[in-house]
């Protein structure tokens, strides 16, 4: 049991005393744990509430058994300056069922020729420009320098535009075989191992989005191994599928970075399994059906991950033995939590009543109509799976909770 007063856990034990007007949630068989955290979400709004808004983000965040998401400034305003940075983080604390975390953007409208006014906007969660790679080293190191004197993460989508003109997808057998543009790994690779050495530079805390290549755990490792200040996320769907994988032109299997080769997802699974990777991100990225069920050629990159996460890697990995259940769990609560400094992914007296309720014998097919995101673009349509979170309670207040079949 599990006794919450003002948000915050006061008492856990297997049976404890209750008193008339407790409430009593029957838990009986199912598995609690600490809210999950999501360091890497787009919520669209403002600019795009066509494709996601606040509520409907935080709602799919909720559904999947997340009690914290970080979201990213790929918005429009974009969060560039204190103005734009706090009536945005204003709108998540009003619309959000979660608690929203806010990154504020490192160069103004995301366009990569000036820095924001950082020392003013010292409430964002980290600087990011997300999407979009800083191509300068000398703008990163300067970013980093000035985040190392903020004590705040610079968080990188890595990717150097002159190596990946055009491509959708991952350079390889499939890209060949579909006719379509590839985008190599070395794209990645060589701005993730540029950027540990202007971090180790700076003293910055840096930290890596999704990453996705065998090229870029090994830099990953050496960096950690040189005594970097480097942390790293992988997503679910790097981990589950490659790009053989895509059978047709469907631009609900494009993203970026792209599915990669067998040899990198292995490579990122042992990455996680040995410390290299810190953690699992989903980079929730929904978009209109028009977007996405076009050729990969036209289609925006980005699929939705926030409700389908827990559910297909326990699936995949947990019931097969690859990963245990306590290091999953850890991946999606205590580990981004630690990396970034924050009070929340822990299960234990004191801490915010943040919980997420799991049935572990439960089973179903990922099927979008249920889905509270309003984004559908997911290649995993279908796909069976054994548990999934039937409630979530964030600060002590029940924000999901999964309704019976009737």
């Amino acid at each position: 049991m599990v006794k919450i007063e003002g948000g915050v856990i006061k008492e856990i034990a297997p049976h404890m005393e209750t008193a008339a007007g407790d409430q009593l949630e029957d838990m009986e068989g199912q598995l609690i744990t600490a809210g999950f955290v999501d360091v890497h979400v787009h919520l669209r709004e403002p600019g795009a509430e066509r494709k996601e808004t606040i509520e409907t983000g935080t709602k799919a965040a909720a559904r999947g058994g997340f009690t914290t998401v970080a979201a990213m400034p790929n918005l429009r305003p974009a969060p560039d300056c204190p103005e734009t940075l706090a009536s945005i983080q204003a709108k998540n604390e009003e619309s959000g069922v979660i608690r929203v975390l806010q990154y504020a953007s490192i160069t103004k409208q995301q366009l990569g020729r000036e820095i924001v006014d950082m020392e003013n906007m010292t409430t964002a969660f980290a600087f990011t420009d997300d999407g979009l790679g800083i191509q300068s080293a000398g703008m990163m190191l300067e970013t980093m320098q000035r985040a190392a004197k903020l004590g705040i993460p610079v968080v990188a989508h890595c990717e150097d535009d002159s190596l990946v003109p055009g491509g959708v997808m991952h350079e390889g057998t499939a890209s060949k075989r579909l006719g379509l543009p590839g985008i190599n790994n070395v794209s990645e690779s060589v701005h993730i191992a540029r950027d540990v050495l202007l971090a180790e530079a700076a003293g910055c805390h840096y930290h890596i989005c999704h990453v996705s290549t065998k090229e870029s755990v090994r830099v990953i490792r050496d960096a950690k191994r040189a005594g970097i200040r480097v942390t790293a996320e992988v997503t679910p769907h790097h981990l589950l599928l490659t790009d053989e994988d895509i059978k047709n032109d469907d631009g609900n299997y494009k993203m970026n970075p792209p599915l990669r080769s067998e040899a990198d997802r292995q490579a990122l699974i042992e990455g996680l399994l040995d410390g290299t990777i810190d953690m699992i991100a989903t980079d929730h990225a929904p978009h209109t059906a028009e977007e996405k069920n076009v050729s990969m050629l036209d289609a925006s990159f980005g699929i939705v991950g926030s409700e389908t996460a827990f559910s297909l890697l326990y699936t995949q990995f947990v019931e097969t033995d690859v990963f245990t259940l306590r290091q999953l769990i850890d991946w999606l609560t205590i580990k981004p939590a630690q990396a970034f400094e924050l009070p929340y992914g822990r299960f234990e007296t004191g801490a915010a009543a943040d919980l997420t309720v799991l049935d572990l014998q439960a089973d179903g097919l990922v099927d979008p109509t249920l889905f509270q995101s309003k984004g559908t673009n997911t290649p995993f349509i279908g796909w069976r799976y054994t548990g999934e979170p039937t409630m979530t309670i964030c600060n002590g207040e029940i924000v999901y909770r999964k309704e019976a079949v009737k």
